[in-house]
């Protein structure tokens, strides 16, 4: 993926300015932070000092840096990247695969996917590929996106019944996925579904009598029934590893009676 490492060759002291600026943190209290000084912190940024090892992944620790930058970190100020980017293929990750595998046919009926950085789908349940059929051919093909088949015209928007709300909430994720990661491909994909159409207003659904959700539900239509769901995302905690540190497990919690029924008879 192609992210904000590709300054490197500025050296790391810009890199960590950037971060922090971006975590509106000031170099005073990133030092209390990182149990350094505000003049050490301004010379490692205006390269008047290299940082040694340990204090590039403390710094990077306390910024909230995704691991694959503070690889570009490591890089930039001259030592080896800490953190490694297996494959999901790859034999070591066997067991990971196995627990999302288990994890997420365990959660059926009710849709479960898997979504790496740029939001393609590496694993999924019944409940999600029940949603999904009749949406086109094209959009299914490997690699599966998930933000492409939320709001494609042929993917599952014509059927979202409050397209306009769950599109906004999408985007923003988006959005704050783009400010965390720095990512030119999530950018361009941010930039892609953005821009698909979106119908006029549905004077019906805006007359719809309101329900006293939690959250904000996706309503999606499935052969003429109105199914809510309220989306739950999870991660992994303390990833020492790129890849893991990247998926993400998105759980469609049913938001009424009627579509737990309908999904325990869709799924049986």
């Amino acid at each position: 993926m192609t992210t904000h490492a590709s300054t490197a060759g500025q050296g790391v002291g810009p890199l960590l300015r950037a971060w922090r600026e971006q975590r509106r943190v000031s170099q005073l209290e990133l030092a209390l932070r990182a149990d350094s000084s505000a003049r050490h912190i301004s010379f490692v940024e205006t390269g008047r000092s290299r940082p040694s090892e340990d204090m590039v992944l403390r710094l990077a620790e306390h910024l909230d840096i995704p691991v694959r930058e503070r690889n570009a970190l490591l890089l930039a100020a001259g030592y080896a990247p800490r953190y490694p980017e297996t494959p999901l293929d790859d034999p070591a990750l066997g067991a990971l695969r196995a627990g999302i595998e288990q994890l997420i046919g365990g959660y059926e009926p009710y849709p479960a996917l898997v979504v790496d950085a740029r939001y393609d789908v590496v694993a999924a349940n019944r409940g999600v590929m029940a949603l999904v059929d009749g949406v086109s051919a094209t959009l299914l093909e490997p690699p599966l996106n998930a933000m492409r088949l939320a709001l494609h015209p042929a993917g599952l928007a014509p059927r979202i019944r409050n397209l306009r709300a769950w599109r906004g909430h999408l985007l923003e994720q988006m959005q704050r996925q783009i400010a965390l990661h720095r990512s030119a491909p999530l950018r361009a994909l941010y930039e892609e579904v953005s821009a698909y159409p979106v119908p006029a207003e549905d004077p019906a659904e805006e007359a719809a009598e309101p329900v006293p959700y939690f959250a904000l539900p996706l309503r999606i239509e499935h052969e003429g029934r109105t199914l809510s769901f309220i989306s739950s995302i999870s991660t992994f905690n303390t990833p020492m590893d790129v890849t893991v540190a990247e998926l993400a497990i998105e759980t469609l919690l049913p938001a009424d009676p009627a579509t737990v029924k309908y999904l325990q008879r869709l799924i049986s």
